[in-house]
Parts: structure tokens; C-alpha cells; sequence
């Protein structure tokens, strides 16, 4: 737990902001060079234990270094899913329509320099003013999903765009044979910061990794082609057993059972449907064939390689800022939009994952490894789908680097976060309309060693059939349209015991709660 003290040099810190800023209403601030850069990182489908911060066999070393010299919040929550995810964290809420804002666009219209490589995936909600064409001054993306190989007839699920440009696969620029998705999104990223003209600059990386299909470069599966071979069950109490040394988890955490935890969609079922349509995946691994522990230890070695990959990448980006100069003065927030997946997508399972030919998913079990110590995946409402990482790495402005936090976030929370550190005003209008209020608050607070006031609730979850709200320490959450579930947190980190029945007063005034909150939102569905 982070000790709730002040920092030292607490008022020197906001006496020099002060300084440095200059506060406008609205837009067209005058460029201040001593503002941070801000560097915002998606991880895609990464669960809370696979990265080696928290407590991963996965080797992260660039992330690992962020968090030692950082802070790592030990709860934070997102929206479950990709789209909801990245809608909230751009935008700063929960849900919205006309009136939301853009953090790209803001940043942009009060002197910082936007750029984008990575994954596009907006709700419907997010108005078209929002999205990234007019909001990054450099843009290499791509919508929703596509392969990280280029594919053998040479054609992507969905084209790249460049500034506006949807590129051919000749067109794409890349600095190593063969092309690889998560290391030509850097390859753009180091571009633009070679090229810009003035500080600061947003750099905004949401990468593919490690969504499906899974498929990775030899020398990063080689890496891990023999360590797992020892199984889920046993590198789950492995994980189990870091996440507790290392204070991530407290001591009433206990590891929810696989049992309870292991189901996975086939391909094209929809949320929402009849249980019927979940096939169970758990099986203890000593029950496997040797020829099964291969196949599977496989699949989960293209899943770590991928996840390696990417935080290769990071460590490209971190040179850059060190041979700069850039690194002391720049805010580097390192997030995943939700839990592991383990739903099937399988094209061909007898094409063994790792090549550009291959396209397929990862194992519910394995999926449950990502998530440990908690219940269920991404979608869900449960802290197996709703809770995963946030590392900053800020060292002008975090002094008490390498601790861990127990207060808990949201994605909302992001955007008041750096509008806050860069000194800028959230505005009354915006593109014409009347601006949504912020549904997040400000994490500043907590990365000066400080206790922030705590917001009244905490919303995730993939739609209403996988809708949790939390309020303090409770929590009400309902898997798949079901009856809500009802916890508390304090007692029960990871879910384990369900108080709807006994406990229906606290459910009814949660339920009440909820709605009050949609409310108050003014979330109409």
C-alpha cells in the first residue's frame, strides 16, 4: 500500500507548475516547452498477471522498469472490452454522444504535437469529431482487427491507414523483414518523434497485442516453447504466489477456483445468449495427453512471445527518450483495455499457432492464467474482465517511485489526469456542442503520494448482460443477463462468495445505487 503522505517537495512541485503553465479558458494556450510529453500505452487483451510487474513469467523488462521506477496501481478498472474501453479512456466517460470531448484534440488545440500508432475501436456512441482523423496530427492505424504477419494472399482483415490514406501492403514502411504489426507501429511512432519540431508531444500506442490471431516471430516463441509444458494449474499458483509477495494482492485474496472460471463462446455467439452456447474448457493439465500439454504449451508460448514483443517495442521508445533527453520530462501510462479472452475464434486448429498462415485463439484455461488471481475474462463485469494494469512513469513529477497503490481508478480517470498535468482546462463548448462533464477524476493527487477523494462509483462491464458497479467496497455484477451477484471487496478481493441472498438489503440500496448513477450520467440504456 501506498503510505498517504505528502511529498517533500510538494509545494515547490505545484509552485513550478504554476510557473511553467499558463491556464486558459478554453482553447489556443501559448506552447510552454517545459510542459511533460505524454506517452499513453495499450496492452490488448492482457490479463492483470501477464506482465512480469505483476507477477508473470512473461519476461517485460521495459515494463518492469517502468513500474520499479513508477507507480503501479494494484486496482484499476476498465470497460471490459476493446471498443468501451478506448471510447472511455479518448473521451472520459462512461458513455456519451455529442458533447464529448476529445483528449487527442484538446491536447492538439493547446499546443501539443498528436500522434497514433495502433488499434482503432470506437463505440458508436463517440462522435465522428472524436475519432483520429482530426485529432492526431500523425495517424497509422488500423480498425478493429487484423493479422500481425502479413497474410498469404497478401490482403489484411481491415487496410492500414496513414494520415488519411488507406495503404496497400507495399505502401506500409517497415525496418525488418518480415513485416510484424507491433514492431511497424513503433517503427511509424519513432518517425514522428525523430521529425517533430517542439515538445511536447502525445504519443498515443494502442497495440494489437496480444490479441488474437496469435501468431509470433521464432525467436520470441522460442523463448518460450518449454515453460509451458509445466501447465496452467501450476503456473497459476506460481502467479498466485508472486502477486502476493509482491503486495499486489492482499492477503485475503484467495485464488478462485478454475472450475467456476472456465468457459468459452464459440465462434460467432453473441453476448447475451443461453448458457447453452458456453462450451466448459477446464481440464486439470495432468489429465492431458503429452501430445496435448505440446499442442497447448504452444499456443500459450505465441501468446507470451507476443506480449515480449510488445514491451521489446516499449524499450525501443524509452531509448529514444533517453538519447533525447526526453525521458525525466515525459509521463508514460501503461494500461490494457481488459482481461485475457478466451472465446473461440479458430479458423483452422490444424494449423498450429505462431505463422503467418495460422489464425488462432487462445485456450479458456490459459486465458484464466492471464486473469489470475480472478473470475471469468474479458466482457465481464468480474475483476477477471473489469481489473487489470496501470504503471506511470513520470520521474519529474513521481516521487514515491516504485510503490504500489491500493486506491483504486478507472479509464475515466485518465483524461482529467493529463489534463491536469499539462495545466489545461477542460472547455464549456466543444465542436459547437455543450461539453459532457468529465465522469472520471484526477490520479494526480495519487502519484504525489497523496489519498485523492475517492469517486462515488466505478462502472464495467461489456453492455447490461455484463454490467458490475461498484460503490466503496461493494459490488453488484451479473454474468450473461443473469440475476446480479452481489460482493465485498474488502473481504473478498476476487469474488469468491456471492451475498446476493444473504445480504438482500445491501443488494436492493446497490441496485438503487446503480440506477441513481445512470442517472445521473444520463445513460439512457
Amino acid at each position: 500500500m501506498m503510505k498517504n503522505r505528502k511529498r517533500d517537495n510538494y509545494m515547490s512541485l505545484k509552485i513550478l507548475i504554476g510557473g511553467l503553465f499558463i491556464l486558459v479558458f478554453g482553447f489556443g494556450c501559448q506552447i510552454d516547452q517545459s510542459r511533460p510529453n505524454i506517452i499513453l500505452i495499450m496492452g490488448d487483451d492482457i490479463g492483470f498477471s501477464d506482465i512480469g510487474a505483476y507477477g508473470s513469467e512473461i519476461k517485460t523488462p521495459n515494463l518492469d522498469l517502468l513500474a520499479q521506477e513508477g507507480i503501479r496501481f494494484s486496482t484499476f478498472y476498465n470497460m471490459s472490452k476493446c471498443n468501451p474501453t478506448r471510447s472511455s479512456l479518448l473521451t472520459g466517460l462512461y458513455k456519451g454522444g455529442e458533447g464529448a470531448v476529445s483528449m487527442a484534440g484538446l491536447l492538439k488545440q493547446n499546443g501539443y504535437q498528436t500522434m497514433m500508432s495502433g488499434k482503432e475501436h470506437f463505440d458508436e456512441w463517440v462522435p465522428e469529431y472524436c475519432r483520429v482523423e482530426e485529432n492526431f496530427d500523425e495517424r497509422f492505424y488500423f480498425w478493429i482487427n487484423t493479422e500481425f504477419f502479413i497474410p498469404p494472399d497478401g490482403v489484411f482483415d481491415n487496410p492500414f491507414i496513414y494520415n488519411g490514406k488507406e495503404l496497400t501492403v507495399d505502401e506500409i514502411d517497415y525496418e525488418r523483414e518480415p513485416f510484424f504489426k507491433t514492431d511497424v507501429f513503433v517503427d511509424y511512432a519513432l518517425r514522428w518523434l525523430n521529425e517533430k519540431e517542439n515538445d511536447p508531444f502525445f504519443l498515443y500506442l494502442p497495440f494489437h497485442a496480444a490479441h488474437y490471431p496469435l501468431q509470433a516471430r521464432p525467436e520470441d516463441i522460442e523463448k518460450y516453447i518449454d515453460v509451458y509444458k509445466q501447465g496452467w494449474d501450476q503456473l497459476r499458483d506460481e502467479r498466485y504466489d508472486r502477486l502476493l509477495e509482491m503486495g499486489l494482492i492482499p492477503e485475503k485474496a484467495k485464488l478462485s477456483t478454475p472450475t467456476d472460471n472456465i468457459h468459452q463462446r464459440r465462434r460467432g455467439v453473441q453476448e447475451g445468449t443461453s448458457k447453452g452456447d458456453l462450451i466448459p474448457k477446464y481440464r486439470p493439465w495432468d489429465s492431458l495427453t503429452d501430445i496435448e500439454k505440446e499442442e497447448l504449451g504452444l499456443e500459450m508460448a505465441v501468446f507470451a512471445a507476443m506480449v515480449d514483443r510488445m514491451d521489446q517495442n516499449i524499450g525501443r521508445v524509452i531509448d529514444w527518450l533517453k538519447e533525447h533527453n526526453e525521458l525525466d520530462n515525459t509521463i508514460i501510462l501503461y494500461l490494457s483495455d481488459n482481461g485475457s479472452c478466451p472465446y473461440d475464434s479458430n479458423v483452422d486448429l490444424s494449423v498450429p499457432p505462431g505463422p503467418a498462415h495460422s489464425y488462432r485463439t487462445l485456450s479458456a484455461a490459459w486465458a484464466n492464467l492471464g486473469n489470475t488471481p480472478f473470475r471469468y475474462f474479458k466482457q465481464f463485469g468480474h475483476e477477471g474482465g473489469s481489473h487489470t494494469q496501470l504503471i506511470v512513469h513520470w520521474p519529474e513529477g513521481i516521487e514515491a517511485r516504485g510503490e504500489i497503490t491500493d486506491q483504486p481508478g478507472h479509464v475515466v480517470d485518465i483524461f482529467p489526469t493529463i489534463l491536469d498535468i499539462a495545466g489545461i482546462n477542460y472547455p464549456q463548448t466543444y465542436q459547437g456542442y455543450p461539453s459532457i462533464e468529465l465522469h472520471g477524476s484526477s490520479l494526480l493527487p495519487v502519484l504525489q503520494g497523496e489519498q485523492r477523494e475517492e469517486p462515488g462509483f466505478f462502472i464495467s462491464g461489456n453492455g447490461e448482460p455484463f454490467r458490475m458497479f461498484r460503490k466503496g467496497k461493494w459490488k453488484i455484477v451479473r454474468a450473461n443477463n443473469d440475476s446480479w451477484e452481489l460482493y465485498d471487496l474488502e473481504e473478498d478481493p476476487t469474488e469468491t462468495k456471492d451475498l446476493a441472498f444473504q445480504m438482500p438489503e445491501v443488494l436492493s440500496r446497490m441496485e438503487q445505487s446503480y440506477l441513481l448513477a445512470k442517472e445521473q450520467l444520463n445513460w439512457k440504456n
